[in-house]
């Protein structure tokens, strides 16, 4: 099959790009390196430094390899950078998945599989483990934009009948997680422990969220490429840590001396985020696979073997 993954040269999408190419599937890879890293690249893989918001060039790339099923892992992904710059952040993730979208049902593209955000689509929720069930309430407009991407998506089901799974992702962490900026506070914790440079906690780190393995995120990404599995899913753990507990196991796997320290909270993060996986459970069977103490020591080790 011939498989369009952009963001094939970052954190989650390289991962994918790794297996797909592993079952024998041809990868075309869209990344304008802004967070991707060339080193990540699978060399099997066809590679085009190309922004998705280009839709000429999209079009001209899915044409030209006769693709049938887009991952869509591209994306602004900070939060905090979505509050500061909204139309930055509409740009890349709205009008850049409404190209894909476009350049799909023109070329005959049968699927498209994408990142969506369960950590940011519902806002604060009374509700936790929170279902899709759940009214969405974004309070980013990084959270807004990935609801709107699913809007999009529902619409040219209906009129180009493009099928589409949308992955509600949690808090995503593992090996090759980007350490710059604020985005992937594991990874940043991790990094900066590793050397021990002072890391902050954002508010008084009782805020929890819902962290899930990025091998377990990439193997729902297979299954709804591969497979049958239509709509909207979260991928999470169903489980809250919070933030001053992944401080302190982290602490102890790096063996860093620094200390714990707070500063002021950021706007438009919500307090709790925690998501139910029955819905893609029962669907196909998915679940977690790696706990998160597991998970943070084989990222830890990561690091430590990249210097």
């Amino acid at each position: 099959m011939n498989i369009l993954v952009t963001g094939g040269a970052g954190f989650i999408g390289s991962h994918i790009v790794d297996q797909l190419i592993a079952k024998g599937h041809q990868v075309i890879i869209i990344d304008n390196l802004v967070t991707g890293q060339t080193d990540l690249i699978n060399p099997q893989a066809v590679f085009y430094q190309e922004d998705i918001t280009n839709a000429e060039q999209v079009n001209k790339i899915i044409q030209q390899h006769q693709i049938e099923v887009i991952c869509h892992q591209a994306a602004q992904l900070d939060v905090r950078k979505s509050v500061q710059d909204p139309q930055y952040d509409a740009q890349v993730n709205i009008i850049g998945t409404i190209n894909l979208f476009e350049a799909a049902h023109k070329n005959g593209v049968k699927k498209v599989v994408f990142a969506s955000s369960g950590g940011a689509i519902y806002g604060d929720t009374d509700m936790l483990p929170t279902p899709e069930t759940h009214p969405t309430d974004p309070i980013s407009p990084y959270g807004i934009a990935k609801l709107v991407m699913e809007k999009y998506a529902h619409y040219y089901k209906t009129i180009y009948n493009i099928d589409y799974t949308a992955l509600r992702y949690s808090n995503v962490y593992g090996p090759r997680q980007n350490t710059q900026g604020e985005a992937g506070v594991i990874a940043l914790f991790i990094s900066k422990m590793l050397q021990n440079q002072q890391c902050y906690i954002n508010g008084d780190g009782n805020n929890t969220r819902d962290f899930v393995y990025v091998q377990d995120v990439v193997e729902a990404n297979i299954q709804a490429i591969l497979g049958d599995l239509s709509g909207s899913y979260n991928i999470a753990t169903a489980t809250q840590t919070n933030i001053n507990q992944i401080f302190d196991i982290l602490h102890q796997l790096t063996s860093t001396t620094i200390t714990r320290q707070n500063r002021e909270a950021k706007l438009g993060e919500q307090q709790h985020s925690c998501l139910s996986y029955d819905k893609i459970h029962q669907a196909i069977n998915w679940q977690p696979q790696t706990n998160l103490q597991q998970g943070l020591l084989q990222t830890v080790e990561y690091f430590k073997s990249r210097g």
